[in-house]
């Protein structure tokens, strides 16, 4: 219930003023404990930020930088009769030429339909889109249903007849132990069903018993069975399992057959594997730096958290000014930051002596570990012993013992050790990610706030108690005035 407050028009007496005065100085433990909180919260903010370039270091740059082919110095280039094959370039491809004639492409297990109708009466097409009704009612032959089934290599599917013509073939393609696939060809009218194994073990069986493959004609003909794919490279006939393999450290994948060759050449061109050294070192210098300049950041303790009434006498600039002092230097010194800095230098000092040689140092001791290249030196390492290099970043037949995988671990170490303490996203480098409650610091401000609601609650009861006493002192003022005027009065009468 409000207590009813009145002014010192009786007495004379500013009340307000001296209750606001009064309150002041009971304010000064809950404005000390608000300004606690506030540099809590603007700290947790500060681990979210740099949380926010651990993550994306980790999951965005690093990952990008382990692939393969980030850093791979061979380049695959086909000419003559480019339309029967694809071919890239691994790290492993032998330097030199292949002439490849495709003489046959793998096919596997597949069965096709005659075809159904797709124009109605009215010259309308029936799409991908149509659904099995609608199917069904330009192919009178088969029977009208609520369902179809169709069974492939024993697994029976039931297909409602108010889907549509894709919803029917998702449905069967995402049916794991069916092992095959199944395409829909709006222009023939053609359902096609393949294995999915390119092998001899890959075959394929269905009932001649289905309705649904009879809404698409019923099959075609006999199941074709697997075949492989047979190459001749220059002289020498080879066969494989499927359309895409890999040979004398090429990926090629047959597009078509052929009856004169597709030259594949191979070569080296350092300058993919270049660019993305220099942009890793680029990056690991960026993220250094910004967990140097916060663990060195000066901090300010005389300029805390302003309050409201400190707000109300200053303008926007100099609240501005006032809040960067404040909010300067809030994880000077941090224990996970340093750790975290320490950790990447570790990192880099254990591969220091081959990355040296290849031209990668670091700068003066105040430069606090950054990363020069001396890009000639590297250039010509990478074209000379491409592997050797490439090896230092990614790691050879192990890539743990890669420098990439070695920061990856080391990040998720700390990214782990600030999530347990501010809160932060393990997983998202979004800096409006939610705090997590169970945290460290979390549970810090939940104590923060119940303690300051607690103490805002006892100024409040204090408060309401002056102005009690104010008011009663008013009253009493007023009834004595209105009885010394009543005496008055009495006496001159």
């Amino acid at each position: 219930m409000a207590t009813l407050r009145v002014s010192g028009m009786a007495s004379g007496i500013d009340v307000d003023t001296i209750v606001k005065q009064m309150m002041t100085a009971k304010r000064i433990p809950l404005d000390k404990l608000t300004q606690k909180k506030q540099v809590m919260e603007w700290q947790r903010d500060n681990f979210r930020d740099v949380n926010s370039k651990l993550v994306d270091f980790k999951t965005s740059k690093l990952t990008t930088y382990q692939r393969s082919a980030a850093m791979n110095t061979q380049i695959a280039t086909v000419s003559g009769e480019t339309a029967s094959l694809k071919a890239e370039a691994t790290a492993e491809a032998n330097i030199g030429s292949m002439n490849i004639v495709v003489t046959q492409i793998a096919k596997p297990a597949t069965a096709t339909t005659a075809g159904a109708t797709m124009t109605k009466s009215d010259g309308t097409r029936l799409t991908s889109s149509s659904t099995l009704a609608d199917l069904q009612k330009l192919n009178t032959s088969t029977t009208s249903s609520s369902a179809y089934n169709i069974t492939v290599n024993n697994i029976s599917i039931s297909l409602s007849s108010s889907l549509s013509i894709s919803e029917a073939i998702i449905k069967i393609n995402s049916t794991t132990a069916v092992n095959a696939t199944a395409k829909f060809d709006e222009i023939t009218g053609k359902l096609s069903i393949e294995s999915k194994n390119y092998s001899s073990s890959g075959t394929l069986t269905l009932s001649s018993n289905d309705t649904f493959q009879k809404l698409f004609g019923g099959i075609s003909g006999a199941i074709s069975t697997y075949q492989p794919a047979i190459i001749k490279v220059d002289s020498t006939g080879l066969t494989f399992a499927s359309n895409s393999f890999k040979l004398n450290g090429v990926n090629l994948t047959l597009l078509s057959e052929s009856t004169t060759a597709a030259k594949v050449t191979t070569s080296n061109d350092p300058t993919k594997a270049l660019e993305s050294i220099k942009s890793f070192v680029s990056d690991y210098n960026s993220l250094l730096s910004s967990l140097n300049t916060k663990v060195n950041e000066e901090r300010y303790k005389d300029f805390t958290p302003l309050t409201d009434e400190q707000k109300e006498a200053m303008n926007e600039s100099q609240i501005e000014a006032w809040e960067t002092k404040a909010k300067s230097g809030l994880l000077k010194n941090d224990q996970i930051l340093k750790s975290t800095i320490s950790s990447m230098r570790t990192a880099i000092s254990e591969k220091l002596g081959q990355l040296s040689q290849y031209g990668i140092t670091t700068g003066q001791y105040y430069e606090n570990g950054k990363l020069y290249i001396d890009e000639d030196k590297l250039k010509q390492a990478l074209t000379d012993n491409p592997q050797a290099v490439t090896t230092i970043f990614q790691g050879g037949s192990d890539s743990s013992t890669g420098l990439i995988s070695k920061l990856s671990t080391l990040m998720t170490n700390e990214i782990e050790k600030m999530s347990i303490k501010a809160g932060t996203s393990k997983f998202s480098s979004d800096v409006t990610v939610t705090f997590k409650t169970d945290s460290t610091m979390g549970k810090e401000l939940a104590d923060y706030k119940k303690r300051i609601s607690t103490l805002q609650d006892r100024l409040d009861d204090y408060e309401n108690n002056l102005y009690k006493r104010f008011t009663a002192m008013e009253t009493a003022i007023s009834n004595y005035n209105s009885q010394s005027s009543s005496l008055a009065s009495y006496m001159k009468s």
